[in-house]
């Protein structure tokens, strides 16, 4: 039986949507195929295991999880993945075989997360470091993306510092895109800290809002007649799939986070991203289906991404243009509503993203990281005030 580490949490903003994606997706993986290992990452960087962890009622009180849970390390130890506990009498407590990370926002979604689970070696599920970081940031992907021609809208951006420094220099550039205009922190999620300015003074609270989540922010122009649709690719750099394409519902001008996660409810009651409300298939006909699902294939390899990830598109219902919006690499429920619909549950989507996670780790693997002959050999000067290197004259030092 596969041995599957499921990390959730983590120290974003988007901390308590990762427990509900987590807990759902544990709940639909194939028990009988994988022993699922839950590992919960706490707001200030602890790390714990123990099986009620698998329940939502357990995040209700989070003093219990550091009562009962056990508190743990995940490192390579004899080849083969360890969860440790912390303390004086220090125990092995789980070892697991790969790594499942649904983790959302910075700090954890953003590269850092997989970039700590690539050096210790362990397979893992999603993005690679510099796919996920991309995905992570909105200018980045813009920038990836207009390279290679795909459709975006007219965007402005700049950092908190300039802004501090010359807020009127930045609002001037940012007025020649032309009111209404959409600003985001760079890199975050779940709508957080986005908002509309249709006027200087909504722009001025919009910025400074932005500014408090993140040292980048995007502004980018309001898309006319606006359509938000989106859907799901799971692959790699070699294959892709696209899921139905949903049209997202909203009577806000953007999609907010109590669209996404809370829809109408108490918090406690949320559903992750079905609660926000939506039409499956979106209703925009075959000719914009097929522009959307080619665009999104082609907005997945450009920035190698693996795994399943959900790409967010904007649609001007009269001129009938497509823009890219956004992707998400570790999409809110993991998008699994955009398979089912063609046939493909979430427990078959769970164990298809796995499968990909091994064979992404086989070719990794089999790739030259490394060289057999160590430079440092016979290597004995050079190194001037070094203790330990008493008499060791005459070798020349690296160039």
């Amino acid at each position: 039986m596969i041995k599957v580490g499921v990390i959730f949490g983590g120290e974003s903003v988007e901390h308590e949507v990762s427990i509900i994606s987590a807990i759902q997706a544990m709940n639909k993986m194939d028990s009988e195929k994988y022993e699922i290992v839950p590992i919960y990452i706490t707001k200030d960087g602890e790390w714990f295991t123990g099986d009620f962890l698998k329940e939502i009622e357990t995040f209700q009180d989070m003093s219990l999880i550091k009562k009962y849970a056990k508190n743990v390390i995940l490192y390579r130890r004899n080849g083969s993945y360890v969860l440790q506990s912390k303390g004086f009498f220090r125990s092995i407590v789980k070892e697991i075989d790969i790594a499942f990370p649904i983790v959302h926002g910075t700090n954890v979604e953003d590269g850092v997360l997989q970039g700590y689970l690539k050096t210790i070696g362990i397979p893992f599920v999603g993005s690679d470091v510099c796919a996920a970081a991309l995905g992570q940031d909105k200018i980045f992907q813009k920038q990836v993306w207009g390279s290679e021609g795909l459709p975006i809208p007219n965007y402005t951006w700049f950092y908190d510092s300039e802004y501090e420094e010359n807020p009127e220099e930045v609002i001037k550039k940012i007025e020649k895109i032309k009111y209404p205009v959409i600003v985001k922190p760079a890199t975050l999620g779940s709508s957080v800290g986005i908002n509309v300015a249709h006027d200087k003074e909504e722009l001025v609270k919009a910025l400074e809002d932005a500014i408090t989540y993140d040292n980048k922010v995007l502004v980018e122009e309001v898309i006319n007649n606006l359509v938000e649709v989106n859907v799901s690719v799971v692959g790699n750099y070699d294959s892709q799939d696209t899921s139905v394409i949903e049209q997202v519902l909203t009577g806000n001008d953007l999609l907010t986070y109590e669209d996404k996660y809370i829809g109408g409810k108490k918090r406690g009651a949320s559903k992750g991203m079905l609660s926000a409300t939506r039409k499956i298939p979106a209703d925009i006909g075959d000719k914009l289906t097929n522009e959307v699902k080619d665009v999104a294939v082609r907005a997945f390899k450009a920035l190698n991404l693996s795994g399943d990830v959900r790409i967010d598109f904007l649609i001007d219902s009269k001129k009938k243009n497509v823009y890219i919006n956004e992707v998400n690499t570790i999409p809110g429920s993991l998008a699994f509503y955009l398979w089912e619909p063609i046939g493909k549950d979430y427990t078959e989507l769970l164990d298809e993203l796995i499968n990909i996670a091994v064979k992404d780790y086989k070719k990794r693997i089999n790739k030259t990281h490394s060289f057999d002959s160590n430079i440092l050999s016979g290597f004995t000067g050079g190194l001037k005030g070094s203790k330990g290197c008493k008499g060791l004259k005459g070798v020349k030092s690296l160039k």
